[in-house]
């Protein structure tokens, strides 16, 4: 049975992550194949929450990421380890959320559309293997709830048996 990944408008932001990893969670337990779970997850995540663009980006070496699934407009296929908003998050190894992604020194515009930021790294033995980058055509979108909803998705999705059989261009030497 598929999921319907539609809440009621009564839920809080909170509430509609719970119940989009409850769903999500037995959506993908048994897949093993990578770029399905990753096309699912960020086909999930963009129809779910209504998010402009969604998608990943996977360490393709110690210096790059390379664009992955995603939903949305045409993205920069790109992004050099340290910069934009993908590329520091993937070199602190942190979760970043950027209020207004014009503010934010040396971000990479691949869509002038865009107006706030969430990314998310993929953390596999304490390396990163990839981000989660989202973003929404609003100003001020992404918080400390989305920031705690998402984290468990990515967390759940790599214990996947997708995971394990990672191609080797995802990760670092």
């Amino acid at each position: 049975m598929e999921p319907t990944f539609t809440f009621s408008p009564t839920l809080s932001k909170r509430e509609r992550y719970e119940q989009f990893l409850s769903e999500y969670t037995v959506f993908i337990d048994g897949e093993d194949d990578w770029t399905t779970a990753l096309a699912n997850t960020a086909a999930a995540l963009h129809d779910a929450f209504g998010f402009f663009w969604v998608g990943f980006y996977l360490v393709h070496d110690a210096d790059w990421l390379h664009l992955g699934p995603f939903q949305g407009s045409v993205a920069c296929s790109r992004i050099k380890r340290g910069r934009g908003v993908c590329g520091t998050a993937w070199a602190e190894a942190r979760t970043l959320i950027v209020p207004d992604v014009d503010a934010f020194p040396g971000h990479i515009a691949c869509s002038s559309l865009s107006r706030s930021e969430i990314v998310v790294p993929m953390l596999q033995d304490g390396t990163v293997i990839g981000v989660l980058d989202i973003d929404s055509d609003r100003l001020a979108d992404f918080d400390d709830i989305d920031r705690a909803g998402l984290e468990p998705v990515l967390h759940h999705l790599l214990q996947t048996p997708a995971s394990s059989a990672l191609p080797r261009t995802c990760q670092q030497p």
